[in-house]
């Protein structure tokens, strides 16, 4: 008969090295992807507000946006950077940024949606600057250091945004009738994109379980309070949610994906070895 340490247990030192670096690539692996998902989502909304450059309302407003999208864009870079390095393939933020088609992007398709008109825009970095806050706040708990880190810097520049937003929201939503039909209507575009922010999968819950990752499940109730109390000064009733649309933590986007990287890939892809 077999003994129970045998059966139970690796044999000698050598099996528990090698099922200690098993368990850690794994670990690695879930990070390396995780992380992806938060760059992924500040590159994309970057991009996205670095096409208003020129084309805003006012120069005020051109520079604000242009701003916000330099936050996002300095969040991408740190993510990406060490997703590149939990990967080990040699990638920094830059190769990940600019040299991956779009069914290798972990973004959530709410950031890849056009801008529409300026209050499309404000209803998309509303919700997403109102999601984003708490998850940063969250993660400034983080076990990964490097992570806490991260988020502790982002938070800083996220809650301008949201509170930015959030004062859009209510002046175009409390002004003029036109400017109150078009905010309504940049929600309604938006609304089957929120459920997504808050998906967890496999790769996230044991990200959780480490210490590593937040808990989306427990942001969700902070989140909708706080929509609630904007849309109600900007005297915006809150919809019933359409049926929610995913994919994008998958690699299933939208079309609107491809046409952006395009415009944001073109000269990395068209000169690879051109250095600055």
């Amino acid at each position: 008969m077999a003994s129970l340490s045998s059966i139970d247990g690796p044999k000698n030192a050598g099996e528990v090295a090698v099922s200690d670096s098993r368990a850690g690539n794994r670990v690695d692996s879930a990070r390396a992807d995780y992380l992806l998902r938060l760059g992924d989502d500040s590159l994309i909304l970057s991009q996205r507000l670095a096409e208003w450059c020129g084309h805003a309302p006012s120069v005020e407003v051109d520079l604000s946006l242009a701003n916000l999208g330099l936050d996002l864009i300095g969040q991408a870079t740190l993510f990406l950077n060490y997703a590149g390095e939990l990967e080990g393939k040699g990638r920094d933020g830059d190769r990940l940024a600019f040299h991956r088609d779009a069914l290798a992007f972990r973004n959530c398709l709410l950031v890849e949606q056009p801008n529409g008109d300026f209050a499309q825009t404000i209803a998309r970095q509303f919700l997403y600057s109102t999601y984003s806050l708490g998850l940063f706040e969250a993660l400034t708990s983080s076990t990964d250091q490097r992570i806490a880190e991260i988020a502790a810097k982002a938070v800083k520049e996220v809650r301008y945004h949201a509170e930015l937003s959030a004062d859009w929201v209510i002046r175009l939503g409390d002004g003029t009738e036109d400017s109150r039909a078009r905010m309504i209507a940049g929600f309604d575009w938006f609304w089957r994109f929120v459920d997504e922010l808050f998906d967890m999968d496999e790769v996230e819950r044991q990200l959780v379980a480490e210490g590593i990752a937040a808990d989306k499940s427990a942001l969700r109730p902070a989140f909708d309070a706080t929509l609630a109390s904007v849309l109600k000064e900007a005297t915006i009733d809150m919809p019933p949610l359409p049926y929610a649309i995913r994919g994008g933590r998958v690699g299933h986007h939208s079309e609107h994906l491809g046409h952006l990287l395009a415009t944001m890939q073109y000269l990395p892809r068209a000169y690879p070895d051109a250095v600055w």
